[in-house]
């Protein structure tokens, strides 16, 4: 964690980024910085909530500097949401593709998108908040890492003469446990709930439930 950053109050290391008080840094460090302030703020205070003026001044930056970056809330919060949905979705497929049996596959996947939620925390509640999202856009965004997840999922579920429609049902709901879980521990009065464990548990049953059709 970053000097001087007070943790989630899931007790996850968090994503956010301290100020820099007006001291230069390159572009790219910039933008980074701007994006994991951006995460923080919009998980607080919700996309209508949120000002441009409060990432600013939580990023030790002027208004200028900001909108050099982002020339819109709207563009900082869709690229907010497409870089934690697409750090998300490339952390489970990488995960993945290391392993070869089908059970170490699902247990790999939701180990990934465990510890990425456990070191995202702000961006996951983004995230979370743009799935019910009226705007198509954000929706979309959001989505994508579960529709990936999914369709690696499905691809394990093999049953005769179950559809493909079927598999990518199933695989969803393997998806949602995954989500669930993740939401409720960053919510949990209790910080100290062990988030190993508990993608281990999910992953056992997870994998038992697969096993378990016919």
């Amino acid at each position: 964690m970053s000097a001087g950053l007070d943790p989630h109050p899931s007790g996850s290391r968090s994503d956010s980024a301290a100020p820099t008080d007006g001291r230069r840094l390159p572009a790219a460090e910039r933008r980074e910085q701007l994006l994991a302030v951006g995460r923080q703020v919009f998980a607080e205070n919700g996309y209508y909530g949120a000002a441009m003026t409060d990432v600013a001044e939580r990023a030790g930056v002027t208004k200028p500097v900001l909108y050099q970056h982002f020339e819109s809330k709207r563009a900082l919060y869709g690229a907010i949401l497409a870089d934690v949905g697409e750090g998300l979705r490339h952390g489970v497929f990488t995960a993945v593709e290391v392993v070869e049996s089908p059970r170490q596959q699902v247990s790999a996947g939701v180990d990934a998108a465990v510890k990425f939620v456990v070191s995202n925390p702000y961006g996951f509640q983004v995230l979370l908040a743009a799935n019910s999202s009226t705007d198509d856009e954000w929706r979309e965004l959001a989505q994508r890492w579960r529709n990936s997840m999914a369709s690696q999922i499905a691809a394990l579920i093999v049953v005769e003469g179950m559809s493909p429609a079927h598999q990518h049902a199933l695989a969803y709901g393997v998806v949602g446990m995954v989500e669930s879980m993740m939401s409720a521990w960053l919510s949990a009065d209790n910080p100290s709930l062990d988030a190993d464990q508990l993608s281990a548990d999910l992953a056992a049953l997870a994998w038992s439930g697969l096993r378990g059709l016919r």
